[in-house]
């Protein structure tokens, strides 16, 4: 197991060798896999600017409410845009289901030991959709703040989702998953008048490691915040089909 990051042995980015040469090592294998991955997620980004299917990759750690998030998304706007979701987890199709009743396809896929989703899994996964009648791909990466900060799946944006019951230093904890983002969600804002949590400050922290950081205070439960999420939403789907010199 890495104690960096929880991978198993089956899903090293990581080779832990002591000693110089073992530094070096770890280095080119981890410099290897990152390049193939980016290859695979450069595929992924042409399939899906052919098809005009502006796809986000969801990343948090456990229990944010990203799945409540996509829960809300998806039935508000049922009827407007086409949905399709990759539903990442190391076990259990739970949030899959979950996303299923909302009568949008999904898959599931299990990464087992591995701590991320990965350019190939999404590739693979997407075989499961018709994409040309898609207008989001939404992507539910594995709950974890370190290892899908630097796995490209070929998506337009990262969206980081921070929950008020987390603390406001996460993003000085976990920084290049907050780097890597466009977007904060921050989630179950509807609990702050039972919390000690200073918005400021972490909306402060968020941006001293990404001043580009675009932060929206959101409430999957009470729909607090939901219309600037779902107003972010149609420009990314009004750009995505917006025809290029690659498009079909």
């Amino acid at each position: 197991m890495c104690i960096d990051c929880g991978c198993g042995p089956g899903e090293h980015h990581h080779e832990h060798v002591h000693g110089t040469e073992g530094a070096a090592r770890t280095i080119a294998v981890e410099t290897d896999i990152l390049s193939k991955n980016n290859r695979l997620a450069a595929g992924n980004r042409a399939l899906f600017a052919r098809q005009g299917v502006f796809v986000l990759n969801l990343v948090s750690s456990p229990g944010s409410g990203k799945t409540s998030i996509l829960e809300r998304t998806l039935r508000d706007l049922r009827g407007i845009h086409q949905f399709a979701v990759v539903e990442g987890d190391q076990q259990t199709d739970n949030d899959a289901a979950r996303i299923a009743a909302t009568g949008v396809p999904v898959k599931q896929v299990n990464t087992g030991a591995g701590c991320h989703l990965d350019a190939h899994m999404v590739g693979h996964a997407v075989e499961n959709f018709a994409l040309p009648a898609l207008d989001i791909l939404l992507i539910e990466n594995v709950g974890n703040l370190v290892c899908p900060a630097t796995f490209d799946l070929g998506e337009h944006h990262k969206v980081v989702v921070l929950s008020v019951t987390e603390g406001e230093d996460k993003p000085l904890k976990y920084p290049a998953m907050f780097h890597h983002a466009d977007l904060m969600l921050l989630n179950k804002v509807d609990l702050l008048p039972h919390l000690d949590f200073d918005v400021e400050q972490c909306k402060a922290f968020a941006r001293q490691v990404n001043p580009g950081i675009r932060i929206l205070e959101v409430s999957s439960k009470t729909g607090q915040g939901m219309d600037a999420w779902y107003a972010w939403l149609q420009q990314g789907i009004d750009k995505a089909q917006k025809p290029g010199p690659d498009s079909d």
